[in-house]
């Protein structure tokens, strides 16, 4: 039996790689996740040592990207400070689960919304996890969907939620009970709903019994995403998916999308694998202690 790698080193691993394979030293704008991962994804940009970088702005998704970006001495640009029109050159960010067809779960940082605003504004979005996150459906092993709320509505949230089918939703309490829920940047509140497996669209096709619109209690990801973005009091719904950036541009669009073009995981192994869309998976080989350089 081979020797395996921690999962620091195996999202090391998967953050170079993506840098290697998607970062443009010109680009204007690169966006900026929030999670461990993207530390290093800030660390691969910062090993190019290119001296373009110190040009670029870098979108945080929320405070603690935006103290990645700071540490890291480059340049902090605030979404709200993009000029009219303007598409983030490319968003690197991390999931807590990606299923086959690069549908993403978010939200378990709490940074769901402005990681949504960013991704949607993106020319392309590029995801970068660790092999835990590496699934065939969503909400295989993770349990919960995320979902963010205006605290006054929350309790009615909860309620809609249970009837579409969500066990025992919750509102997320910090580490400590009594200093109450857990805090967005935008000051709401994160409701986790835990529901059966997604259905992808390849599963429902035809006449099976399986029609995904919850009513035997199974969703399709895209139906249930909308079903919970037009309750009344819900910012945002930690499901990613839909058009990714390029499919967006194609149809005469100008503006990104919210799945990743593709995503990058660290295996165990130290190997990096590859999901694409419309691509079969690729497994690379990740040789070496030099960081700053990743071979194939």
């Amino acid at each position: 039996m081979g020797s395996t790698i921690d999962i620091d080193t195996a999202k090391k691993n998967a953050a170079f790689k993506a840098v290697t394979d998607h970062f443009d030293p010109s680009a204007r704008y690169i966006g900026i996740g929030s999670g461990s991962t993207i530390i290093h994804v800030v660390e691969a940009i910062q090993a190019l040592k290119d001296p373009r970088i110190p040009r670029i702005g870098f979108v945080p998704t929320g405070y603690q990207s935006r103290q990645v970006i700071y540490n890291a001495g480059l340049q902090d640009v605030k979404f709200d400070s993009l000029p009219p029109g303007t598409l983030i050159d490319v968003a690197f960010d991390g999931a807590d689960e990606v299923d086959e067809d690069l549908n993403c779960i978010k939200g378990g940082g709490a940074c769901l919304y402005q990681e949504k605003l960013v991704a949607t504004h993106a020319r392309k979005f590029i995801c970068v996890a660790d092999h835990r996150k590496l699934q065939p459906r969503l909400l295989t092993k993770w349990p919960s969907i995320p979902v963010e709320v205006e605290p006054l509505a929350a309790r009615a949230v909860l309620a809609t939620l249970e009837l579409l089918g969500s066990t025992d939703p919750a509102i997320r309490s910090g580490p400590m009970q009594k200093a109450g829920p857990i805090k967005t940047d935008q000051d709401n509140f994160i409701i986790d709903a835990p529901f059966h497996t997604l259905l992808l669209p390849k599963d429902i096709e035809g006449s099976g019994p399986a029609q995904g619109d919850g009513g035997d209690g199974v969703w399709e990801v895209a139906q249930l995403a909308r079903e919970i973005k037009g309750i009344e009091g819900v910012l945002s719904v930690g499901l990613f998916s839909g058009m990714n950036g390029e499919e967006m541009q194609k149809t005469g669009v100008k503006k990104g999308g919210q799945k990743p073009v593709a995503a990058y995981f660290g295996m165990e192994d130290g190997s990096v694998v590859i999901r694409r869309t419309g691509q079969a998976e690729e497994t690379v080989n990740v040789r070496g202690e030099n960081h700053g350089r990743v071979e194939d």
